[in-house]
């Protein structure tokens, strides 16, 4: 079967490459899908790296999420999954024709549901909602993000809205802002603006900010705690510029504000299965319904993966980058 491999860590523009491998058996307790479409997220651009918290056994094929047809099952699997759709996240090599999978981690995808948002159904939209829901708000709270235009935050700006939760999303650059406007998503600030948070403060009125979720570090981290009511949340996500969180304890002392960090796979897997179950439900129910837009910037062939690649680093894409086999 056709796959993306690649042979050594290193830049995927440079190391990812379309190969022929032996196509997969199911073991007990798994199936195996057709792949119908694969994201492209960034934990998997760091994985090819080397710089993520998995490193896979060289050669890998790449990707993480996926949607698919079962096509066969090992043992303990109810034959009945074969020919059904169904969306998964981590898996270890979803970017190929064909991938093997848990069967009790299968998400069945509804009819209405397009192949395009399925494809990036769980990774990053139940993270935003896992995320969320870690902040500990209600409706009529606020909340903050900033690299509010990449895929995790253009989802918690969508997931927050369907909860009644306010949330001020601040973009690096002032185009973003209309870029978040073509999107449907309101309350964008550019920290580019001269004034900005004043700009978010008059956003605010006489509205506290409950949490916040830092995906930036360094300088950024302390410019979002600044903008914290009296014990509010910050929460780490990430950070984009590589450097260490810049705090001030003054700001942290007076205002007596809580620090946590997020990793989704840590908090889904401590997370109890009726709350997992309640929580996919909602997050399907809003995807199938329109009520949240799983946004998609581009399809590739797998044979084109240099280019897919190289579309998904590039800043201000409207959606996801998928793959196809």
């Amino acid at each position: 079967m056709r796959s993306v491999v690649h042979s050594v860590f290193g830049d995927p523009v440079d190391v990812l490459k379309l190969t022929d491998v032996p196509m997969p058996a199911p073991a007990a307790g798994q199936v195996r899908l057709r792949m119908k479409l694969a994201a492209i997220h960034n934990h998997d651009l760091w994985t090819v790296r080397g710089s993520y918290g998995y490193k896979p056994a060289l050669p890998a094929i790449g990707g993480s999420e996926a949607v698919g047809v079962v096509d066969a099952v090992g043992e303990g699997v109810d034959v009945a999954l074969i020919g059904k759709r169904m969306a998964y996240a981590g898996v270890r090599g979803a970017w190929a024709e064909y991938y093997v999978a848990s069967a009790v981690a299968l998400v069945p995808v509804p009819d209405v549901m397009s192949d395009e948002a399925a494809a990036q159904l769980i990774a990053m939209p139940f993270s935003a909602l896992t995320l969320l829901d870690f902040l500990n708000v209600a409706a009529g709270d606020w909340i903050i993000q900033n690299a509010a235009n990449g895929a995790v935050g253009t989802m918690l700006a969508g997931l927050a809205k369907s909860r009644g939760i306010h949330c001020v999303n601040l973009v690096r650059r002032d185009e973003g802002v209309a870029e978040m406007a073509k999107l449907g998503i309101s309350n964008t600030v550019s920290t580019a603006a001269k004034g900005w948070k004043d700009s978010v403060r008059s956003l605010v009125g006489d509205g506290k900010i409950r949490a916040g979720v830092d995906s930036i570090g360094a300088r950024a981290t302390e410019d979002m705690a600044a903008l914290l009511a009296e014990s509010g949340l910050l929460v780490s996500f990430g950070s984009m510029t590589g450097e260490p969180m810049q705090l001030s304890s003054g700001t942290v002392i007076f205002k007596q504000l809580t620090l946590k960090g997020f990793w989704a796979s840590t908090v889904s897997a401590q997370m109890l299965p009726e709350k997992r179950k309640s929580l996919m439900g909602e997050l399907i129910r809003l995807v199938a319904t329109g009520e949240v837009k799983l946004h998609t910037d581009a399809v590739f062939d797998l044979a084109d993966i240099t280019k897919a690649v190289t579309r998904a680093l590039t800043p201000g894409r409207a959606g996801k980058v998928l793959l196809k086999p």
